[in-house]
């Protein structure tokens, strides 16, 4: 249990902004995400005397190991960035987003004959339009009903739609003015896209058109004395006007922009950047760095672009402070049409000043915590590498770790850390088959094989993928005790490999195991050596299982789907690929699944007889097979020592 005491922040270096905090684990997990109108006020309240916090903010105080923050302009800012850092991070202890389900969005399926608009959390089929996401369900339906009554679009599922067209009645939205009935020819196909159009433009930011247009209207009808319709009209302009404040943007036009700010003195340069889209904040990235050269700002500004979009997409506009050198150049690279400027005045002037913040604060605590960190990082490295006797510090750790499911669905992971810090770009994920799944050695022999074969004859890739998969580690650490260390060393000799050091991290009492030796090298438990190759083992254990659980849910559902005539591999996994779940299938209409490429009218009916025939089976069963597959994900849980909240 931690002492919050060692990493709380001196008052005087919080902001008194409005902002959003992270704290982190000593693995350097997220384990809560939170907002504040205050930030040094609201975090000065996490800090208090450890009696006076409620039960579980003080288990989050204790197991966090340090808190950082971002400062943005407004409270809407702080929500939105919230939101999305709590879908990034799925923090632990963030309780209202602990199941696993995605945000709420409002969903207009374009693609339809007509159009339909939908609340939902699963995927969005192609050609979907999406708005959202919103931090609740009720905020969604509130906004829904007020934009049905000035863009009365369908909102019925395909079967209560089907129901009206063979009755030649609609529905009671279509009775009470909130659908213009489609269904039952009060408006033509036609005219209901055009409605849904306009729908889809006002929530995309174009307010202001229909807006003026209801107000030109409502006049007209005053002053033709038609005060009914006027009435009619005020309401409706209420209502458009309560929409547009319960969608607060950072950008009233619902720009698509990215927004980079840059802090920079004599020996240090901080970069952040804002990427907007539609108007509201999605996400915020950051770096500093040193400055070894005599870069100015325009130099610093070029390589933040090159690094950015070099291979991610540009959007059509990115707001910077100066401009770059090579401007036209930096253009040409970008490969499409971007404008590249510098705002003078109005709301992205304001919102680039924020940005500026953020640069000019990530810069003031990287120099607070720089020495600290790159000191811990050497001796951790330094201390490693005399307990295991090597000839210089491993600068390049690889770690790999096997799970299954009583071996079942076994895959193996590697996670790399360079200079003492996680390389997320060439972690490597293994899926074990056949004789090499038998166990837990013959895994772990069949995975670092395959790294070692793959070091020694890199596959034919791109020049850069080659050179990264093939770079040599100094060490590889596996999850394991003397066999597993046994079984990787084997794979070392049966290669020829006599440059990389070996070790395994057993889990009981954290032993590190070299080949051939009798007794474990035990590190100080207050070693820098242990917490790096503790947070190594961790980061690998997560990683293996996250893809095992992957694999072992998509191998439920497919073979949920097995046995259906017509139903092949490939058609299964376009199923899936579209609705996700059996249960989402079953629940889909004929059309829906003819949606799905290979599916006809026939094998549409087919697959639908077939799942809802075997429901009541299903039901039947479902708390024995709910006890063995809680058992089985408590054993897999129990011996990979991770806790879930059940």
């Amino acid at each position: 249990m931690a002492d919050p005491a060692t990493y709380r922040p001196a008052a005087g270096t919080i902001p008194t902004r409005p902002g959003v905090y992270r704290f982190r684990d000593e693995h350097g997990r997220v384990i809560y995400v939170g907002k504040a109108k205050n930030l040094r006020q609201r975090l000065s309240n996490y800090f208090q005397d450890l009696a006076v916090l409620h039960e579980r903010t003080r288990r989050m105080v204790t197991t966090a190991a340090s808190v950082e923050w971002t400062v943005v302009g407004t409270e809407v800012e702080a929500l939105t960035l919230e939101y999305t850092w709590i879908k990034e991070f799925d923090p632990r202890f963030n309780v209202k987003f602990r199941d696993d389900k995605s945000y709420p969005y409002l969903v207009l399926t374009m693609g339809e004959k007509v159009p339909r608009v939908h609340i939902t959390r699963r995927p969005r089929a192609k050609g979907d339009r999406t708005f959202g996401p919103y931090a609740q369900v009720w905020a969604i339906r509130e906004t829904l009903d007020l934009m049905l009554r000035v863009f009365p679009i369908r909102s019925c599922t395909a079967g209560v739609y089907r129901r009206a067209e063979r009755s030649g009645r609609p529905c009671l939205l279509g009775f009470i003015g909130k659908c213009a009935a489609p269904c039952v020819g009060d408006i033509s196909v036609d005219e209901h896209r055009r409605l849904a159009d306009q729908f889809a433009d006002f929530m995309a930011g174009n307010t202001a058109t229909y807006t003026r247009r209801i107000e030109k209207q409502m006049r007209d009808a005053a002053v033709a004395m038609d005060y009914e319709t006027a009435a009619g009209l005020r309401d409706d302009l209420a209502a458009l006007k309560k929409v547009m404040e319960k969608n607060s943007v950072v950008l009233s036009d619902a720009t698509d922009a990215d927004l980079i700010a840059l802090a920079q003195d004599e020996l240090e340069a901080s970069v952040q950047v804002f990427h907007v889209r539609g108007g509201r904040i999605r996400g915020q990235r950051g770096w500093t760095a040193e400055i070894l050269d005599t870069s100015t700002a325009p130099d610093l500004v070029e390589r933040a672009l090159t690094t950015l979009y070099t291979e991610g997409e540009a959007p059509k506009e990115v707001l910077i402070p100066v401009q770059p050198t090579n401007r036209d150049q930096v253009l040409e690279l970008i490969g499409k049409p971007v404008d590249l400027r510098i705002p003078q005045r109005g709301e992205k002037k304001d919102l680039l000043g924020t940005v500026t913040e953020n640069a000019i604060e990530a810069l003031r605590l990287h120099r607070l915590k720089r020495t600290g960190d790159l000191t811990a990082r050497t001796k951790a490295l330094e201390d490693l590498g005399g307990a295991l006797e090597l000839s210089e510090p491993p600068l390049r750790i690889e770690c790999f770790d096997i799970s299954h499911s009583h071996g079942t669905n076994v895959v193996g992971s590697q996670v790399v850390f360079e200079d003492g810090l996680p390389k997320k770009s060439e972690y490597r994920r293994y899926s074990v088959t056949g004789e090499a799944a038998r166990d837990d050695t013959a895994s772990m022999y069949d995975v670092i094989s395959r790294r070692l074969k793959h070091h020694l004859n890199p596959p034919e890739k791109t020049e850069e993928e080659s050179r990264r998969f093939a770079y040599p580690p100094s060490l590889i650490l596996v999850d394991g005790g003397a066999p597993q260390v046994a079984a990787a060393q084997r794979a070392f000799d049966d290669l020829g490999i006599t440059d990389i050091a070996l070790a395994g991290i057993a889990k009981r009492l954290e032993e590190i195991w070299l080949p051939g030796d009798e007794y474990p090298v035990i590190l100080p438990r207050t070693s820098e050596a242990l917490f790096l190759v503790q947070r190594l083992r961790d980061e690998a254990h997560r990683f293996a299982i996250t893809y095992h659980r992957s694999k072992r849910g998509r191998a439920m559902q497919a073979s949920a789907l097995d046995g259906i005539a017509g139903l092949g591999p490939a058609r299964r996994r376009s199923l899936l690929d579209r609705f996700v779940t059996v249960s989402a299938i079953r629940e889909a209409s004929d059309e829906e699944l003819q949606e799905v490429d290979g599916i006809g009218p026939a094998l549409a009916a087919q697959i639908l007889v077939a799942l809802r025939s075997d429901q009541a089976t299903d039901t039947d069963t479902a708390t024995d097979d709910a006890a063995g597959e809680d058992s089985l994900d408590v054993a897999v849980d129990m011996a990979t020592g991770e806790i879930l909240d059940r």
